[in-house]
């Protein structure tokens, strides 16, 4: 058993209930709010629209706050521990969203969401982290990609199962509880299998380390969390701040698509909850399905040496940005006499938008392996931001969910930030390890100190390929 692909599925199912808990909000809110669709059995609540955007926004009021302490927890702690509490307390926050919502109202529920959204910010630094840490660099796609398509998973789930259980007996409470028991689940098999690098695991054989640490050329002080953050390198890379706001320009869009389409559907195309479960996650299927299409695709122009890894990025980010940026526009068009197009624009615009997680999604360790979990607790922190921003946007743009125009408005600009976004990302981006990745990087122009710092970052001259074993032996005194 490879246990690599364990950690990599493991980091799947925490992405599913990572997302389920933090999505199906949309549906819930719903419910909540429109009894009679649903259950009537269980409270309704007359919530207008500017507090339900504010319950919508409210998860990422925390969510923005715990990304840098996310990286650097997890650099200190290791990934098993910080992303195991986190999951584990999202189960408990989970369990008693119910009872506090018939508590305190949705000023309650805005509190709980802003603690699910504390919990869950340390999640994702985890998961890069931990990428890193496993992925050989041939594999970075193929396991990037497994580990990623967890959150379409967690997507569909959410709104495809959310309505079902709606209107079952359990009722809307019922959804928070479905994702508590997923939520616990997962952190009991995390606490079997799950490792924090390939050293700690008493699972892996002596091979498969080997084959892990002499690909990604770690040496021993990157497992112990001491190496020094080079700030100044960090913030003084074009590539970097590229990538920075082309993934703000991600979470606009995606923040738009995932928060809004069960109000979307619900108010122009005049779709009750039972479908508008249903036909809300149907855009995320066909989502999750295509991460696989494209994970096989990068395999095979990684392994053929088509493109090089640079280009390989910029064209799969180019197709998930830009093709659902024209879908955006042509979304804004319709209305409830056009239910199927629409749906069928949704669908392909989420579908084709997974492309981004082989294109700038795991850029983030092309970059610096040595630092990707920082590095990406710093690019949510300012993403998160972007996501609070989004979905308060709306409410302020969009004053009557019945009016199409408003909705117009709303995709027009996630349309104009998608394609900006991926447009910086082509010109500056690149998928080259930066100098400063180097365990004993040194700020310094002088070519002795960058061999050296380029010869740190293997443990033998012997781990080199080929040609960069050239280049050693040319440049080395």
């Amino acid at each position: 058993m490879l246990i690599r692909y364990v950690q990599a599925s493991l980091l799947f199912i925490a992405l599913v209930a990572m997302h389920f808990s933090r999505v199906n909000i949309g549906v819930a809110v719903v419910a909540m709010t429109d009894a009679n669709s649903t259950n009537p059995n269980f409270p309704e609540f007359k919530w207008n629209e500017r507090q339900i955007s504010y319950i919508l926004s409210s998860f990422f009021w925390g969510f923005c706050v715990t990304q840098l302490p996310g990286g650097f927890l997890c650099r200190r702690y290791g990934a098993k521990f910080i992303m195991g509490m986190a999951i584990f307390f999202s189960g408990v926050l989970s369990a008693i969203t119910p009872w506090c919502v018939n508590w305190g109202g949705w000023q309650a529920l805005c509190v709980i969401r802003i603690l699910l959204g504390l919990a869950q910010g340390l999640v994702m630094p985890c998961v890069f982290d931990h990428l890193a840490k496993w992925s050989p660099l041939e594999e970075r796609n193929r396991l990037g990609g497994l580990s990623q398509s967890g959150y379409d998973c967690g997507m569909v789930l959410a709104m495809g199962l959310s309505g079902i259980i709606a209107e079952s007996c359990m009722g809307w409470p019922g959804i928070s509880y479905s994702s508590a028991g997923l939520c616990i689940v997962w952190f009991l098999l995390w606490q079997v299998f799950g490792s924090s690098n390939p050293g700690d695991s008493s699972f892996v054989s002596a091979s498969e380390k080997f084959y892990i640490t002499s690909s990604n050329a770690h040496e021993d002080t990157f497992h112990e969390g001491n190496i020094a953050v080079p700030w100044k390198a960090i913030f003084t890379s074009v590539p970097f701040m590229a990538l920075l706001i082309t993934r703000s320009a991600e979470m606009w869009g995606l923040t738009t698509l995932e928060s809004q389409i069960p109000s979307y559907f619900h108010g122009v195309l005049n779709v009750e909850i039972k479908t508008n479960a249903f036909f809300s996650a149907l855009p995320f299927i066909g989502s999750w399905l295509m991460s696989y299409v494209f994970m096989f695709m990068a395999d095979v122009l990684q392994e053929r040496k088509i493109v090089s890894l640079t280009t390989l990025r910029k064209i799969f980010n180019s197709v998930a940005f830009w093709i659902p940026a024209l879908g955006f526009i042509a979304i804004g068009f319709l209305d409830e006499n056009n239910n199927e197009m629409a749906l069928f624009l949704i669908t392909l615009s989420n579908a084709i938008n997974s492309g981004e997680t082989i294109g700038s999604s795991l850029n983030v360790i092309d970059l610096s392996p040595t630092h990707a979990g920082l590095l990406y607790s710093i690019i949510n922190t300012v993403a998160s931001i972007v996501a609070l921003l989004s979905p308060l946007a709306v409410g302020f743009i969009v004053t009557d969910v019945h009016n199409r125009y408003q909705w117009q408005v709303v995709f027009v600009i996630a349309a104009g930030i998608f394609i900006v976004g991926n447009l910086l990302f082509i010109i500056f981006g690149t998928a080259e390890t930066q100098s400063w990745n180097s365990e004993d990087y040194l700020p310094s122009d002088d070519t002795d100190n960058e061999w050296h710092s380029y010869k740190s970052n293997f443990s033998d001259l012997e781990t080199m390929p080929n040609h960069q074993q050239v280049d050693y032996q040319n440049n080395k005194i």
